[in-house]
């Protein structure tokens, strides 16, 4: 059997000009959860990041003596937030006086849990509606594209050899997708497990013979509480 591990980037920065980039915590968590994998005995034989400066740079600072080289793969880019909420939130609050209050609301928070709070509930009912397929902008891969990719990504790792082990260093939608996928939960499931996946967080597959299981979701049991962190 070989072992698929997903991990999630470290705090980046959501709410600054350059979303993608680790904050001094990110890279902490980075470095924190690379030398758990390490000292509990994992040794990959391949390790993977997106293209992302966070999904990156998290696999660098990851990177421990005798791991191979991270190496690229597109595919585990995360969903384009960024789009969602620039060109996708504009036409969504045309049209919607719900989803328009929540816009508002939003606006009005200047920082802390409030302004997480609001942030989640704007950022699930916007993801929502672009997951339906309702919610449509040239300019924002559509939520079907983001499935084929991510799909076709794990694909390729479930057909390497046996004994394996794979490092995936991606983001909370490609995680919560993924996991939805092993599981043939529907589509929605993924966006709710994406919800819950905190930074430098470790899941768990194991797959061989054309099967994949999950054995753990979201651990975090490898960062000191200080470390912690949803977003």
């Amino acid at each position: 059997m070989s072992e698929l591990i997903l991990i999630r980037h470290g705090q980046a920065t959501p709410f600054e000009a350059d979303t993608d980039r680790l904050s001094p915590l990110g890279e902490e968590q980075a470095r924190t959860v690379g030398a758990a994998l390490h000292a509990a005995g994992v040794r990959p034989t391949h390790v993977l990041h997106g293209p992302l400066v966070r999904q990156r740079r998290s696999a660098q600072l990851a990177h421990q003596e005798g791991w191979p080289e991270p190496t690229l793969d597109a595919r585990l880019a995360e969903f384009d937030g960024d789009g969602l909420v620039g060109h996708l939130a504009p036409i969504l609050a045309g049209r919607d006086p719900t989803f328009a209050a929540l816009a508002a609301e939003l606006a009005a928070q200047t920082g802390g849990p409030e302004r997480n709070r609001a942030f989640q509930k704007y950022l699930e009912a916007l993801a929502a509606a672009w997951q339906a397929g309702t919610l449509t902008d040239s300019r924002v891969e559509p939520w079907a594209a983001f499935r084929a990719r991510v799909r076709a990504a794990l694909a390729d790792v479930l057909r390497l050899s046996g004994g394996s082990t794979v490092l995936a260093f991606t983001s909370g939608g490609v995680i919560g997708l993924t996991v939805a996928l092993a599981l043939d939960a529907p589509d929605a499931s993924a966006l709710a497990l994406n919800w819950r996946v905190k930074n430098a967080s470790v899941t768990r597959l194991t797959f061989g013979g054309g099967r994949v299981s999950l054995d753990t979701f979201n651990e975090t049991h490898h960062l000191p509480p200080d470390l912690h962190s949803w977003r």
